[in-house]
């Protein structure tokens, strides 16, 4: 059987930064596996069912890429979309395994692409926004829609996704003027975001009511938070906080400040957990570093794997 992986995507060359497109890592060891070429990987997501990776390519035309995942994990590429939009920095496949969703920051344009029987793209819904909209990060909720952070827009779009794809009736939630919304993420009734522009974390009931809201960082630092994830047991609320350079937890849905430790290198941009450990994508420092966690609170850095600016982790059992 072969050992936990993680994929490791980033931005390369063409694309402003030193990365060599999807590397393949042995989680534990730390062994890279191998590497495959890829145009600015900056976010990676997987079918849930088929061995199939999607990557977005963050360039001004944004791309899709499509790559099968053999047994011992090499990737090879199956094909690349237009993303519809420019400089796509997320995208999410839904727990179906038939609609890939894409947030393009550069004009905001979402696009849903179906998946055929084999995971590839095929019909497209296309969302262009208003102008200054930066969509952010995509994610499938438990009732059928989707769910987009605008940062530039300051809201949380919503999709009705069905046999087709439509703007939910109800239009978008606004959220807290000046916050800018970047990652989110849902635990049980509460919904859990992180403002980029006023350093905040901020948690809203079922029906996207503010309950409360705190800074990411405890040390009075400029702070750009990126991304965020709930522990497995939802207790916990983790935060990467790029300028103090920090990973922040939270006991939700009060959040309560309950560890901040230093991330292990410069500019957090995405973060992952995976088998007790933390791995933290630190953009400018080119590294992951990994933090072993205890009770789920993350402790001291244990080693640093090299990799030119990493964005985004993807473990895979």
């Amino acid at each position: 059987m072969m050992a936990e992986v993680a994929y490791i995507g980033g931005y390369t060359p063409d694309t402003g930064g030193s990365g060599p497109g999807i590397t393949l890592v042995e989680l534990g060891s730390l062994v890279r596996l191998g590497e495959t070429v890829a145009s600015g990987p900056s976010f990676l997501a997987v079918h849930p069912t088929l061995p199939v990776l999607y990557a977005a390519g963050e360039a001004e035309r944004g791309t899709v890429g499509t790559f099968g995942r053999g047994d011992d994990g090499a990737l090879s590429p199956l094909a690349q979309r237009s993303s519809e939009g420019s400089s796509p920095c997320h995208l999410a496949v839904d727990p179906t395994g038939t609609r890939l969703a894409v947030a393009n920051y550069g004009d905001g344009t979402v696009s849903v692409h179906g998946l055929d029987p084999a995971g590839l793209p095929e019909q497209v819904w296309i969302f262009p926004y208003r102008e200054g909209a930066h969509a952010h990060q995509a994610v499938f909720g438990p009732d059928g829609v989707l769910y987009v952070s605008d940062l530039g827009a300051g809201e949380v779009r919503r999709y009705l996704v069905g046999e087709t794809v439509v703007p939910h009736p109800d239009g978008p939630v606004r959220l807290a003027e000046g916050m800018g919304p970047r990652h989110m993420a849902r635990a049980g009734d509460h919904w859990y975001v992180t403002g980029e522009l006023d350093g905040t974390v901020r948690v809203y009931d079922d029906g996207w009511r503010e309950l409360r809201a705190v800074p990411a960082t405890g040390t009075g630092r400029h702070n750009e938070p990126s991304h965020l994830e709930v522990s497995a047991s939802g207790e916990l609320v983790y935060v990467a906080n790029r300028g103090p350079d920090t990973i922040s937890v939270l006991a939700g849905p009060e959040l309560t400040p309950v560890a901040e430790v230093a991330c292990g290198g410069v500019w957090p941009r995405h973060f992952a957990v995976a088998d007790d450990r933390m791995y933290v994508a630190n953009q400018r420092s080119d590294g992951v570093a990994v933090l072993p966690l205890d009770d789920g609170v993350p402790g001291p850095v244990a080693e640093v794997f090299a990799v030119g600016s990493p964005s985004c982790v993807l473990p895979l059992p």
